[in-house]
């Protein structure tokens, strides 16, 4: 089968989710193709391709505009075909903040006036590191608020790797 993966990575963890959806599903002996949404420049083709997987990243409550223009500009070729989107946020990590990953999630089906196939919600990482103090605080107390996680200068990633297989292997079958 030839799949094509569509993601746009903000802070770089999607991007890694959307390698690993790639090494999974060539491990399984399909043809992968990665297109990142933020080359707005390259051209996009869904001529044959079998399955498509979308994957975003969330800031601000919603996933970034240009992912949400090319899926909105694209779905009658998108609706075509069998989709997994994978929507990645902290809010996934914690079981207080899924109601709100799949806000998020509606929020996007709303905007683009498409619906996925299959959806999953991926948690995604801090990179605490990087982020200057405001952006430091607003992790700490808007987006992981009432958690203990610490945000020490490494990255602390929050990704199910197998919950993200298993949804892989079920959209392969």
């Amino acid at each position: 089968m030839q799949y094509l993966v569509i993601y746009e990575s903000i802070e770089g963890q999607t991007r890694k989710i959307a390698h690993h959806v790639e090494q999974r599903l060539q491990t399984a002996g399909h043809s992968v193709s990665l297109f990142n949404a933020a080359d707005k420049t390259a051209p996009l083709s869904f001529a044959g391709y079998d399955r498509i997987v979308l994957a975003a990243s969330v800031h601000e409550r919603r996933h970034p505009q240009s992912f949400e223009v090319l899926v909105a500009a694209s779905q009658k070729d998108l609706a075509a075909k069998p989709t997994l989107m994978i929507s990645v946020s902290l809010k996934a990590a914690f079981d207080e903040g899924h109601e709100e990953a799949w806000d998020y999630l509606t929020e996007m089906e709303m905007r683009t006036k498409f619906i996925p196939t299959e959806e999953l919600l991926v948690a995604g990482a801090v990179r605490a590191g990087s982020y200057d103090y405001f952006e430091s605080q607003i992790v700490k107390n808007v987006v992981l608020k009432g958690e203990s996680v610490t945000l020490d200068k490494g990255v602390h990633e929050f990704t199910d790797w197998a919950a993200l297989d298993a949804k892989i292997d079920a959209f392969m079958s």
